[in-house]
């Protein structure tokens, strides 16, 4: 178990610089200058050529990037350009906030997407199954932003049951979390039933059902352990999409997050705070299909890790 999580753990320096690489590349190669935006189209060129100057504009790319890279290893982001503060910090404060909103609408992704499936395969045909099938082509259809602004039409507008807008306590949470967290469940739940029906079939099933065991143990005990293999590959990376998908909801509903900062450093053309912020959900995406790979031993013992 130790070798294969310090093999895993390896397999992923080479991926995250990668994504270095290319996230260095595109933000600067992209139209656009943050010198510009920071002086004014107005501004005498001496002055333009010292911010230039200044953040290190005018160096090659390749010194750029490995000024970049060297700082990263020393946990140095930089600082960002328009709010001239350090880029970690920055991503410190909005970190929690996008935690908070990723893992809660996680949560009920996996609860609810596993639940619907397991339902839907155990009736599979019934009207049940089909409701189930019916509401995951819904959720897979549906766009999270404009779902978002449907629940906030309906409960925080029309009801007035939940605010609009804003971070806080658990009531500012919840519709953010629903918008995300519907795709997921969705695509959970189908991905659970057809699992469950390949499961269900087995040979193994049927002896735990001749040898009088209850229904919801042969289910829930035996049928979906082995059943949840697939379940948690998706579920390794949904969790860092999800995180990364927190990008735009986080502008709808106003929350003052890592999407939210990320969107304001685009249109800004902070580069050290969009470098920060892709980094981190690179890395994110990472961990959570590690997470992933690692749960495959508790889930089926079979599996051996050499």
């Amino acid at each position: 178990m130790r070798a294969y999580l310090i093999r895993r753990i390896l397999l992923m320096i080479p991926v995250v610089l990668g994504v270095t690489v290319v996230v260095f590349l595109i933000i600067h190669l992209a139209p656009g200058d943050p010198a510009l935006l920071l002086v004014g189209e107005r501004a005498p060129q001496e002055v333009y050529d010292r911010v230039r100057h200044a953040w290190g504009l005018d160096r090659p790319l390749v010194a750029q990037y490995l000024t970049f890279l060297g700082n990263v290893l020393r946990g140095d982001l930089g600082t960002s350009i328009q709010m001239r503060r350090p880029v970690i910090d920055l991503l410190m404060a909005a970190m929690p906030v996008t935690l908070e909103l990723g893992l809660t609408a996680m949560a009920l992704a996996v609860v609810v997407g596993v639940m619907a499936g397991v339902i839907s395969a155990v009736r599979a045909g019934s009207a049940a199954d089909q409701a189930t099938m019916v509401g995951a082509l819904l959720g897979v259809s549906v766009p999270g932003f404009w779902l978002g602004q449907l629940l906030i039409l309906l409960f925080a507008v029309k009801l007035q049951w939940l605010p609009v807008s804003g971070y806080g306590g658990w009531r500012y949470l919840i519709l953010p979390a629903l918008a995300m967290g519907f795709a997921d469940s969705a695509v959970t739940a189908r991905t659970t039933r057809s699992s469950m029906l390949d499961v269900v079939k087995q040979d193994y099933i049927r002896t735990a059902r001749a040898k009088g065991l209850g229904e919801r143990v042969v289910i829930y005990k035996h049928a979906l352990r082995n059943a949840m293999l697939p379940v948690i590959t998706l579920i390794g990376l949904n969790l860092g999409y999800m995180i990364a998908g927190a990008v735009v909801l986080e502008e709808v509903f106003g929350r003052p997050g890592m999407g939210r900062l990320m969107i304001h450093a685009i249109l800004s053309r902070d580069y050290p705070v969009v470098q920060g912020c892709l980094l981190f959900l690179a890395i994110s995406v990472a961990l959570a299909n590690l997470l992933a790979d690692i749960s495959y031993v508790f889930l089926d013992p079979r599996i051996r890790l050499h």
